[in-house]
């Protein structure tokens, strides 16, 4: 098997703001693997958030190269297995690794993943579109730059409120906010009253992730659902997010890709959680890999690759939230 890595800095069509930071690039690593005349292909995002650059993904790869590339025919699981010692500090390295390998195994089986899984694909959510923190006005330009049946909202400023209260004036579509631990536990618990008012879904990760007694408070006394999303990084977050939160959202760049990301959602559906993947403005290479999440989950925000100004490669595709698969087998990428 041979090992290759590619780096890119995917443009954004707009600034993208939330409670903590702002970009309008997005610098991303692609792995590929190659065998017996396949190709299977994987994506990690940087994040300043969690300390992860392009270089130190490709550094802790190359150091496992070797390793990497003497593997054959092992099962995701296995190969997953053997080399989360080696990235055990680093899971955006694993996650495109891991994407790559389960879509190259899924190619050489001649199989689309989703099928290989047995998954059925009759009653797949529709993908949100975010909705970066902006000035009003261009907030409302971005929602009618591109009308969309759920959107998310990012807050985390001292107008929230004012702010959801204009975008409704725009739309009937459904809200989904995102605070990004932005909020206090007050700040959480009257908010809800006010956006459940809005027409909001759901709260995702609105107070600081190690709050967990502010997360419990507002499990008892929130009257929406919230979603834990920084609270909830790797499969041993799970459990803790039980009673604490009504559901988890699994990044596959922070918990190692899909293979523990699968893991994850089926815990998550044991403790009666509600399941979410969402995505960190991967280009279609990681956005199709999530594609073939979408029968086990509830909610699914993959919008990354609609948020750029130009894609690297070819996939899935979107279109009013509903996701449509590639013909290709495995996850159905090619590079551009």
């Amino acid at each position: 098997m041979k090992l290759i890595l590619r780096e890119y800095n995917l443009k954004l069509k707009h600034t993208f703001t939330i409670s903590r930071e702002s970009i309008d690039v997005q610098p991303s690593l692609i792995v590929e693997l190659q065998s017996d005349g396949f190709s299977g292909f994987g994506e990690a995002t940087s994040n300043p958030y969690y300390h992860i650059t392009v270089p130190m993904m490709i550094q802790d790869l190359e150091k496992i190269r070797s390793i990497i590339e003497n593997t054959e025919d092992e099962t995701p699981e296995v190969f997953g297995a053997k080399i989360h010692p080696y990235l055990k500090d680093d899971m955006f390295a694993l996650c495109a690794l891991d994407l790559a390998y389960n879509d190259l195994y899924a190619r050489k089986k001649g199989k689309k993943l989703y099928e290989l899984w047995n998954y059925k694909t009759d009653h797949n959510p529709l993908t949100d579109y975010t909705i970066g923190i902006d000035t009003i006005e261009k907030m409302v330009f971005k929602m009618k730059e591109l009308p969309w049946p759920i959107y998310k909202i990012k807050l985390g400023t001292k107008e929230d409120i004012e702010i959801v209260k204009e975008l409704r004036k725009h739309t009937n579509s459904v809200f989904r906010i995102d605070a990004n631990c932005g909020w206090t536990v007050d700040e959480t618990i009257n908010n809800a009253v006010e956006l459940k008012k809005l027409g909001v879904e759901f709260l995702e990760q609105p107070m600081k992730a190690d709050n967990w007694e502010g997360h419990k408070e507002v499990f008892k006394h929130s009257v929406l659902p919230v979603i834990a999303d920084e609270s909830c990084i790797i499969e041993e977050d799970v459990a803790k997010c039980h009673n604490h939160f009504h559901g988890v959202n699994v990044k596959l760049v922070k918990c190692g890709g899909l293979t523990p990301g699968k893991r994850m959602i089926e815990e998550a559906k044991k403790l009666g959680l509600k399941t979410m993947v969402g995505c960190m403005t991967e280009s279609t290479v990681g956005i199709s890999a999530i594609a073939h999440l979408l029968p086990q989950l509830d909610y699914v925000d993959m919008d990354g690759a609609l948020l750029l100004a130009e894609d690297i490669a070819t996939g899935v595709t979107i279109k009013d939230g509903v996701i449509s698969y590639s013909d290709l087998n495995g996850t159905g990428v090619t590079l551009l």
